[in-house]
């Protein structure tokens, strides 16, 4: 017998108790342990950082990873999820320096690089109580108790045997490169940080500044800038050879600059003469500021590919220093690097107007200069887009400097390919922001200037040179015993090969985002264990995080995998985009607009949160979150579900139905029912399609357009069969219909909703006839053969399609639907009798008139006396059972039925005397008054009044 289920919901209730059931019968881990020899379903958990709390985004991201392996599972794959850590890093790092109140590296390295890192490796995981409890809380299934973490020595080897293996190959090299660079925690940061850190609408001046020709006094080079900070840099200016020039005078100074770049001009001028840009070359210029001056020639004019008229002058200020194409500019023509601000952000002393100074500050303190001494011809702002240290959040700069790099230009084609062989949800981002990212790629920097993280294991020797990387812990005559973290590894030294030197360790951490990528390898300590594991779980079928990753964990897998098996690590990948608030801003505590997981979970359910990021929008899309929109998922899904649950159960308690039993053969069923398994074969069939293709969406839509038939079309027009029906055959094929669909059901929405498919499944199907005693030990449904009957759902779409029109043509006479109609004219073929019958129900018509295939309905709207008597009956019925709902009658309690008064609503109650007597479970029908007790009410009923008394006789 099935357990009494409440009319009330109490969502996060259920969640808790559905949980303690988990953890009790460990379900999670007999889910995968069951599928052991099966097909490997390989999932990688992308690592979060435990140091920060968990946000709304993380659900969705987690709500993404735990959809497939659950559905996988269900299909018979064996579908492991070993979680992850990641461990490394500024975020750690940042976040000790705020507890210990330090202010950047110097501070760091007085407090003692040992202390510090212990620190940073107690503060790893500050928040990992909140992360499991977000973990718990939604049903993300993912082994923790297993979970790799990057600072683990075995891990660390593991990376080290990577990147022994990118050197071997020639792919890891040291170089001199502009590259951006955070000031404040004095360390290089690679192309793809840099792109995890862009802000819009910076506000930064923009400024056209006049270069004095060395030869002609009060004949400028005009050239423009958004970083006035570089010009005490500055040590050439790049013209474009195929571009022309003009010379202008106005008043007594004369300006060259390109013709079609005249608009940039304040005030009138005159066009002297046009200038071929190969007449510039080598002209020499008056540097702006004499400080730090190179002792090889610079300060004249270069020409240069990058040079355009897009915007600016067309000629550009060359600050090699300060600049990609600025440096490469100047090795090429041997133009010397002029270094005028130290690795702080700030001018060396040498530049003593702006001694100390950081860059940025600097800026308006160097226009002021430049006008005062006539140089500066025009400065205004600009709004445009600057990065930003993705995790400090300190303006970057591009700066020149030497660290290490790895060369993922040389294997650029082979990125493209194994780009182009994933899939990728939504499908315009492989040839879009990762495609454009891959066709523009630069070389990986890799070196990173900080304390807690893998250190980068080259060792040079002091005396030679010689330099060598280490790809095992063996080498250093260290076990995994050992910290290999900072400082104890800068203590190890090699005996160098070549000479007597000794050998050390460069001082260098690499990109965390190499840790990341080397997950796949490193989390079974691949080669020097695991080796069959492995392979048997590479590359991944599935992987999940969101946009701003493309350039941070997926391409670092992508690169590394590539590099390594010139394969990519990943076979799908869905790539979820922003979580917003609902005006459309970014989240932030600044804008007191952030959402706590943990209260919406806590409010509506787990599994209300997770279908709002399945149903609301298609991957790719950003989500306009707000709880109500939450709150709107229980109401017009969840609820819906557990009435059509509820309405189920309470009747299969009243009938003692029993779901054993021989079942009533589907061609012997009502049509309705054949209709529903119709509809469920259709579904499951649909369903299938769009998860095989990772569409959460257009699953979770159509399963919500399912329970919505199944609710408004399917019970609702069988309500009375369960308590009202013809035979006995005909109430036990809606009971086994229905209760095929629900369970069924349960296991559809397992994958999504874990927990509400685990409480209907376990109330109706747990260890029932050998039935497992979870619904995620359960095999995906399959429909039966016979349930597959595609004319009868097209059919049954067409009576609904007349159906709205009717109702929509009745609404247009203004006729109430109780109000039967004598006829209509549909101009279709005929619909079948039990077809037909269903249409006339729901418009409460008497017969149909077929006319040819136009498709239109037309109403006979004339009211005979007869009709409008059957219609005042109907009214009476609804009246009388609201007045039962009143009482606080259950829905199965019989009542004798007392009315008093006279006229017509009188005279419609004792023509359609039987028909109420039915529909209100009325055992009796009396005029006059009623015993005491009873529940009274006087009824008016388009301006006719009928006093109605109803008196519980017994439960049915």
């Amino acid at each position: 017998m099935f357990q009494e289920v409440s009319t009330r919901a109490d969502f996060p209730g259920m969640e808790k108790q559905v949980r303690r059931f988990w953890k009790e019968k460990d379900i999670f881990a007999r889910s995968v342990k069951q599928r052991e020899g099966r097909p490997f379903f390989v999932f990688y958990e992308g690592p979060p950082t435990a140091n920060g709390l968990p946000g709304i985004h993380h659900v969705l991201a987690r709500a993404m990873k735990d959809l497939f392996p659950r559905y996988k599972t269900m299909r018979g794959f064996y579908c492991e999820r070993k979680g992850g850590w990641d461990t490394h890093g500024l975020p750690v790092e940042i976040e000790v320096e705020k507890d210990l109140k330090l202010n950047g590296k110097q501070d760091i390295e007085r407090f003692g690089v040992e202390a510090f890192n212990k620190l940073a490796r107690e503060s790893v995981f500050k928040y990992i109580g909140e992360w499991s409890e977000m973990t718990e809380q939604m049903g993300f299934w993912v082994d923790l108790e297993h979970a790799y973490r990057t600072y683990d020595s075995s891990y660390i080897e593991s990376v080290w045997w990577i990147l022994k293996q990118l050197w071997d190959k020639q792919l890891l090299y040291e170089g001199f490169k502009v590259v951006p660079y955070c000031p404040r925690d004095m360390t290089p940061l690679s192309s793809h940080e840099l792109a995890l850190g862009y802000q819009d609408n910076v506000e930064d001046p923009s400024v056209y500044v006049k270069f004095e020709l060395e030869d002609e006094p009060r004949t400028y080079f005009l050239a423009w800038t958004t970083t006035p900070w570089t010009l005490p840099g500055n040590v050439a200016l790049a013209v474009g050879v195929d571009i022309p020039y003009v010379r202008v005078r106005q008043g007594d100074e004369r300006y060259i600059l390109a013709k079609a770049r005249l608009s940039i001009l304040q005030g009138e001028y005159q066009v002297e003469a046009e200038v071929d840009a190969k007449s510039l070359l080598g002209k020499r210029y008056k540097p702006l500021y004499r400080y730090l001056i190179p002792d090889k020639p610079a300060f004249f004019v270069v020409d240069a590919d990058f040079v355009s008229v897009e915007d600016g002058t067309g000629i550009v200020h060359t600050a090699a220093a300060y600049g990609v194409d600025d440096l490469e500019l100047a090795l090429k023509k041997g133009i010397p690097v002029r270094h005028v601000v130290d690795l702080q952000g700030r001018f060396r002393p040498e530049v003593e107007p702006f001694a100390g100074l950081f860059v940025k500050k600097a800026d308006p303190k160097i226009i002021e200069d430049l006008k005062q001494r006539g140089l500066m011809y025009r400065a205004e702002t600009i709004r445009h887009t600057y990065p930003f240290c993705w995790r400090c959040g300190t303006p970057l700069l591009y700066y020149a400097l030497t660290s290490w790099y790895i060369k993922t230009t040389a294997v650029k084609d082979q990125l493209i390919r194994n780009n182009n062989a994933t899939n990728w949800v939504p499908a315009y981002i492989k040839g879009g922001r990762m495609g454009n990212w891959l066709e523009t790629l630069v070389d990986w920097s890799l070196s990173r200037w900080r304390y807690w993280g893998t250190p980068l294991p080259i060792w040079i020797c002091e005396k030679c040179d010689a330099r060598r990387c280490i790809g095992s812990v063996a080498e250093l005559s260290l076990t995994l015993k050992d910290d290999l973290h900072r400082p104890y590894i800068d203590r190890v030294t090699l005996p160098c090969e070549k000479c007597d030197g000794v050998m050390r360790r460069v001082p260098d951490l690499i990109d965390v985002w190499f840790d990341s990528g080397s997950m796949p390898m490193a989390q079974f300590h691949y080669p020097f264990e695991n080796v069959e594991t492995f392979k048997k779980r590479f590359p991944a079928d599935f992987i999940s995080e969101a946009l701003d990753q493309t350039r941070g964990w997926f391409y670092s897998l992508l690169a590394i995998s590539t590099m390594l098996f010139d394969q990519s690590s990943y076979k799908n990948v869905i790539c979820t985009n922003l979580v917003l608030d609902k005006s459309g801003r970014k989240m932030s505590k600044s804008l007191r607009n952030t959402v706590d997981p943990f209260e919406i979970m806590s409010k509506f359910g787990a599994d209300a949160t997770r279908w709002y990021f399945y149903a609301s929008v298609a991957v790719g899309n950003e989500y306009r979150f707000d709880p109500s929109a939450v709150q709107d998922v229980v109401r017009r899904f969840l609820l819906i579900l557990w009435n059509t649950y509820y309405f189920f159960t309470n009747y299969a308690r009243l009938d003692g139905f029993e779901p054993g039993g021989e079942p009533v053969p589907v061609k012997q069923r009502a049509v309705l029912d054949r209709w529903l398994l119709a509809e469920l074969a259709a579904v499951l069939k649909d369903v299938e399609g769009a998860l095989d293709a990772y569409d959460p969406n257009g699953s979770a839509r159509r399963l919500e357009a399912f329970v919505l038939d199944l609710s408004t079309w399917y019970v609702r027009r069988s309500r009375r069969r369960f308590w009202k029906s013809e035979s006995d055959a005909d109430k036990r094929s809606a009971y086994q219909t229905l209760y095929q669909v629900m369970v069924a059901l349960s296991q559809l929405l397992a994958p999504f909703m874990p927990f509400i498919s685990e409480t209907i499944y376990g109330n109706l199907a747990a260890g029932m006839n050998g039935q497992p005693d979870s619904v995620h030990l359960t095999d995906w449904p399959t429909a039966q053969p016979d349930w597959v009957d595609d004319e009868l759902r097209r059919q049954m779409a067409s009576v609904r399609r007349l159906v709205a029109g009717g109702l929509a043509a009745r609404n247009a006479a203004g006729i109430k639907v109780r109000q039967p109609l004598r006829a209509v004219t549909i101009a279709e073929r005929p619909l079948q009798p039990e077809l037909e019958a269903i249409l006339l129900e729901e418009l409460n018509i008497k017969a149909a008139r077929y006319q040819g295939e136009g498709g239109e309905l037309v109403l006979d709207t004339e009211i005979s006396e007869e009709l409008k008597l059957e219609g005042l009956a109907r009214d009476l019925v609804r009246k009388i059972q609201e007045l039962r709902k009143q009482s606080g009658f259950a829905v199965e309690d019989r009542i004798r039925l007392f009315y008093q008064g006279d006229g017509i609503l009188a005279e419609a109650l004792e023509r359609w005397r039987e028909y109420i007597a039915t529909e209100t479970l009325a055992v009796a029908v009396a005029r006059g008054g009623a015993p005491d007790g009873a529940s009274t009410e006087t009824l008016r009923i388009e301006g006719h009044d009928l006093t109605v008394s109803v008196v519980r006789v017994a439960a049915r």
